[in-house]
């Protein structure tokens, strides 16, 4: 390194005169940049010290070379990053190129099909009247529902199949064989996970994506075949045979599980071919597809509980990118059988959206966070590196999943249920199950617990975002939990024993989230809850403890398409080790109707705030429905508890309470989050908040007063927006329907939409006979003229049915004429006094 020389001695300053600093000064210095890159004032004047060799530099001399030094790594620093840029744009660029010659092709193809379109349209025209067409055209559809013969899965055979899917693959990768679009909401660039697509007009679903990424070609293969590694809905892989080919591939026969994303419908399963093989060209390929209709061969009988599904010529292309690398592109195409789940979920079978969200880009998500942790390798929180922190994620997923699921093979049983049909409990006691746990005291003996029940439950959701109502249920936890519950599943996995107690004890001091990792895109983060001072039981009120949740969150971004969100937690100890036992609870919530949300990421979720809304109701939320967001979803809820085996129906009773009361907070939650519909639903229903609502507030109390003599609030309470807001925290269900020959409930307070088990949305959906049993109806009948002549009537307690069909009995109800300003019939009120579910 040249400095400046002042009295001709090497390392030393001069007029204007530059010598070089010897490689024994040079070195000397180098390390102990590495040491301190930015060393004080005192820390040089230390180093002169310390170091003979540097002794006849001056202090300021050190400070310039350390200046010089910081500034050339700089320059090191981005001029690598810039050349890592330029290559990415260059291999982006080339990407770019093949898709614009795959997309002109496909033009070109689209002009040709027209034009033989039209011809054909012609010569029909002119040939109705000829007796052979008809018989043409019979023989053509005869061809099309000719039935294929089964084909030869003996090894020659499945060679020829292994081709065969091998140009189909390639022909949807690079071809025209299928219409893609470009995916709603991708946009390719730099910074882009890739160029996404789906498909238009083809069989079943398919999803194509082209990406770069920082690992070898046989790294990347080597991991996309490890599919339960990052396909969370991927259960299992199980190779079952191997066959070499003579060109140095490979076939393998696989059988497939994916779990199912809720309750409400089956698992999937394949049967499948995998052909591995280089082309001419040095490009890697793997690529799959189902076996079927085939002899002379291994097969794989249908299996319970699994409805077969079938994936179409499918894989992966892989290329060596120039300078370290790979350009790779995915092609997922399926039929998953939708007509095997209920109406209301087949847009989950039928979306390529969604197989692209949770297939084709997770596929190239775990990529890039694989290649990002390759070329910054480094420790993240608590110590861990992110391979451990990726098996946790995993843990966590694939015990909710098996949850969800309950798989007999894994030791699920299912209990009976208490009359109602709402939440489903099972219970597994199998030794694999409880080893998986490894609970223990801190006396080394075995924990008395013996097995473990899972109550679950879907529910169906309209209106409102499920990355808003995720991000509310993670943020403000104490609003649906109970902490006596935490409590007890936390001391499952702590050093000593605890039992449950019941009713709530205390509640929660604070919640302090503790961030662990996350991927590249922020699709899915890692995290500690702890939960401050909450009591495991009476005893321990005075002293509440700490309660750790690992906890796992996805589908955050508001912004994108068909995303699933979810909240996995479960309790762990503070020591958190790798092997730690997790119990997985939470939440999934699946978007039914794809569509762009527009609603602001950084929105304050208050549920104080959110129920106040004004006249153009929930701002959020109303803009997410008017972009055309997704106005229904299914959130499945799965929570665990470990027990003691004569406690199973104490347990069990707990778990079904818990769970409903839950999904009660989930629906209030999600009122207050869900848009007012205060445009085209006014006629239908009165907007919370609206000065229409207060009026009809203060018309609902003063009718009470005039035919009942007493005050139906307490009194002090003044102006319509108070009188609204003490008549919705009332504690008594009280609801309107209209004045029709079949009465429509139009509102009802927080209590009664409790009660009901319903929304502000779905209220209107809600005839009055439909909450009565057939004593409840022939006794409106009778009273319902009463209350139209003399203004009110009281009624006997009994039972009524919510909207879900649960029994909901109470002591007495009031039912009474609402009238307006000009003292004319608007509504009828009932307030049901004393309520609760039986």
């Amino acid at each position: 390194m040249a400095m400046s020389c002042k009295d001709g001695k090497p390392g030393s300053l001069d007029n204007g005169k530059y010598v070089r600093y010897t490689p024994e000064q040079v070195e000397a210095l180098e390390r102990l940049y590495h040491e301190c890159p930015k060393p004080s004032s005192i820390r040089r004047q230390q180093l002169i010290r310390e170091c003979p060799i540097l002794s006849n530099i001056e202090p300021k001399q050190i400070k310039v070379w350390f200046q010089n030094r910081r500034c050339r790594e700089k320059q090191r620093k981005e001029a690598s990053r810039l050349q890592a840029v330029n290559r990415k744009l260059t291999a982006m660029n080339k990407l770019l190129m093949e898709e614009n010659d795959r997309l002109q092709k496909q033009v070109s193809q689209l002009v040709y099909e027209n034009g033989c379109f039209r011809q054909h349209t012609q010569n029909a025209t002119l040939a109705t009247k000829d007796p052979s067409c008809e018989s043409a055209v019979m023989s053509g559809q005869q061809r099309e529902t000719h039935q294929h013969p089964p084909r030869d899965a003996s090894p020659a055979g499945l060679l020829s199949i292994a081709e065969e899917t091998l140009a189909e693959f390639l022909s949807k990768a690079t071809g025209t064989a299928v219409e893609w679009v470009q995916m709603p909401g991708m946009k390719p660039g730099p910074d882009s996970i890739g160029i996404i697509a789906i498909s238009h007009g083809c069989p079943g679903v398919a999803a194509r994506a082209c990406g770069l990424v920082g690992l070898e070609p046989t790294r990347v293969a080597e991991l996309l075949k490890d599919r339960p590694s990052w396909f969370h809905d991927c259960r299992a892989v199980d190779v079952l045979n191997v066959l070499p080919t003579a060109n140095g591939g490979t076939i393998e026969l696989l059988y497939m599980q994916l779990y199912a994303p809720t309750t409400l419908a089956p698992a999937r399963d394949f049967w499948l071919l995998r052909y591995t093989s280089v082309l001419e060209d040095g490009s890697l390929v793997v690529c799959e597809r189902s076996l079927k209709n085939t002899q002379n061969g291994p097969s794989m009988p249908p299996v319970q509980h699994f409805v077969r599904a079938e994936m179409l010529p499918s894989g992966y292309l892989i290329r060596p990118c120039e300078g370290g690398g790979s350009i790779i592109h995915i092609v997922d195409h399926m039929d998953l059988e939708p007509w095997s789940v209920p109406e209301v979920l087949r847009p989950l079978y039928e979306s390529s959206t969604v197989l692209a969200q949770k297939t084709t880009m997770a596929a190239l998500r775990q990529l890039r966070q694989i290649a990002q942790e390759v070329s910054q390798p480094n420790v993240t929180g608590w110590g861990r590196r992110p391979a451990a922190l990726r098996a946790l994620s995993q843990r966590l997923s694939r015990g909710f999943n098996d949850a969800v699921n309950g798989f007999t093979d894994e030791g699920w049983s299912m209990m009976g249920n208490d009359g109602m049909d709402d939440v489903t409990i099972l219970v597994n006691s199998s030794p694999d199950k409880l080893m998986g746990l490894n609970l223990s005291f801190a006396n080394g003996f075995p924990s008395v617990s013996n097995a473990v029940l899972c109550a679950k439950a879907s529910m169906l959701l309209q209106n409102v975002p499920p990355a808003i109502l995720l991000r509310f249920l993670r943020e403000h936890r104490s609003e649906w939990a109970d902490s006596s519950i935490d409590a007890y599943s936390a001391a499952v996995v702590k050093v000593g024993p605890c039992s449950l107690r019941g009713s709530r004890v205390g509640g929660f001091g604070s919640q302090v989230i503790l961030p662990l990792a996350h991927t590249v895109e922020h699709e899915e983060f890692l995290e500690v809850i702890k939960l401050e001072g909450i009591a495991q039981s009476p005893e321990d009120a005075l002293m509440p403890r700490d309660v750790f949740l690992l906890q796992l969150c996805s589908g955050m971004d508001e912004n994108a398409v068909g995303t699933c969100a979810e909240l996995i937690f479960a309790p762990i100890d503070a020591s958190f080790a790798d092997d730690a036992p997790l119990l997985p609870s939470g939440f999934r919530i699946i978007p039914l109707d794809s569509g762009k949300e527009a609603s602001s990421p950084n929105r304050t979720l208050d549920l104080a705030s959110a129920l106040e809304i004004g006249p153009a109701g929930n701002k959020a939320s109303n803009d997410y429905a008017a972009a055309g967001g997704c106005m229904r979803s299914v959130m499945t809820i799965a929570f665990e508890f470990a027990f003691e085996s004569h406690l199973q129906e104490h347990v069990a009773s707990m778990a079904r309470q818990y769970v409903r009361s839950i999904i009660s907070s989930v629906q209030r939650v999600a009122l207050a989050l869900s848009p007012s519909y205060s445009g085209s639903h006014a006629g239908l229903r009165t907007p919370l908040g609206t000065p229409e609502a207060q009026t009809l507030a203060r018309w609902i109390c003063q009718s009470y007063r005039v035919y009942m003599g007493v005050e139906l609030l307490k009194s002090g309470t003044e102006g319509g927006e108070s009188v609204l807001k003490t008549l919705w925290h009332h504690s008594d269900a009280i609801m309107c329907c209209s004045l029709k020959a079949l009465p429509v409930f139009t509102f009802a307070n927080q209590a009664g939409l409790d009660m009901l088990e319903t929304t502000l949305v779905a209220l209107q959906d809600l005839t009055l006979e439909k909450i009565f049993d057939e004593h409840g109806r022939k006794t409106l009948c009778t009273e319902f003229p009463q209350i139209m002549q003399q203004g009110f009537a009281c009624l006997q307690g009994g039972i009524c049915l919510s909207s879900m069909g649960r029994p909901v009995s109470y002591e007495r109800a009031v039912a009474w004429k609402v009238l307006n300003e000009e003292e004319n019939a608007h509504c009828i009120c009932f307030m049901f006094v004393n309520w609760s579910f039986v």
